[in-house]
């Protein structure tokens, strides 16, 4: 097994939430390249983090039963078995957030990811400070769910056939209830603040990923799609060139279809 155990180092500050007074968020990273490997270490050290590291599958899931991680940093392939069947694991034993790393840009590499219980991915080569800025992102979004889920019930919004529940985190599609991942929900839950109103990729950047600048729009069009699938392509109005609107029903006395929206098909649903 590939470990290594890491105290902050003098003079950094740790800028992510903590559990405790004093408490440093844990982060195992999970890679079989060194090279990477030691990269990303230096870089979530740096940023205040304790930081393990496993270069293969069962060192990754023993590593994460015996540290109890607050985050995976987690490639697709990797030796033993691969990352999705170590995300499927971990998950089994726990709910963790997962960021998954992926040498190929592909669609379906990344649906099947978010599928198993990945929270986000990055395609390869990435910046250093991009992997830290999402790392804080997905703690933050972690921290706001168990607050949100301790704090008094708000109120259900109901879309239509589409029905958000604040509180509890969950979505339902007429009566059903659709798994998102908690950038997936938190996506959906910025769209349908504004419904039918359309927000820009770089506004979405801001609003689900607190990212000030517009380097990460590609992640926007992933997530939606892995959104549209869920929920109905139908349910998502691509702009081109501007952003994404959620779909919602007509209001009444609305020319067309009483009680629903037009329909968005063809390459409008799909593209983005």
């Amino acid at each position: 097994m590939d470990q290594k155990n890491s105290t902050q180092p003098a003079g950094t500050s740790a800028t992510a939430p903590t559990t405790s007074p004093g408490a440093q968020r844990r982060i195992l990273v999970v890679e079989d390249d060194p090279t990477i490997v030691d990269a990303l270490a230096r870089r979530l050290r740096a940023e205040g983090f304790q930081v393990q590291t496993a270069g293969d599958g069962p060192a990754a899931v023993e590593t994460a039963e015996a540290w109890q991680p607050d985050l995976l940093v987690l490639d697709v392939m990797l030796p033993g078995f691969d990352g999705l069947e170590v995300c499927r694991r971990v998950q089994a034993q726990r709910p963790v957030p997962v960021l998954m790393l992926t040498a190929r840009d592909d669609e379906t590499d990344m649906l099947v990811g978010l599928g198993v219980g990945a929270d986000d991915y990055m395609t390869k080569p990435f910046s250093m400070r991009e992997v830290a800025a999402r790392v804080h992102v997905l703690l933050r979004r972690v921290e706001r769910a168990t607050l949100a889920a301790h704090a008094p019930r708000s109120g259900i919004l109901r879309l239509g056939e589409l029905e958000i529940d604040h509180a509890q985190r969950r979505v339902r599609v007429t009566g059903a209830d659709v798994h998102l991942t908690p950038t997936e929900f938190d996506l959906l839950v910025c769209l349908a603040h504004s419904p039918r109103a359309v927000l820009s990729r770089e506004q979405l950047l801001a609003e689900v990923w607190d990212w000030a600048d517009a380097s990460g729009t590609r992640t926007v069009d992933s997530h939606i799609k892995a959104l549209r699938r869920k929920i109905g392509a139908e349910r998502i109005r691509t702009v081109h060139g501007v952003g994404y609107a959620l779909e919602t029903p007509a209001p009444s006395g609305t020319p067309g279809t009483p009680g629903a929206a037009p329909p968005v098909t063809g390459a409008a649903a799909e593209s983005s």
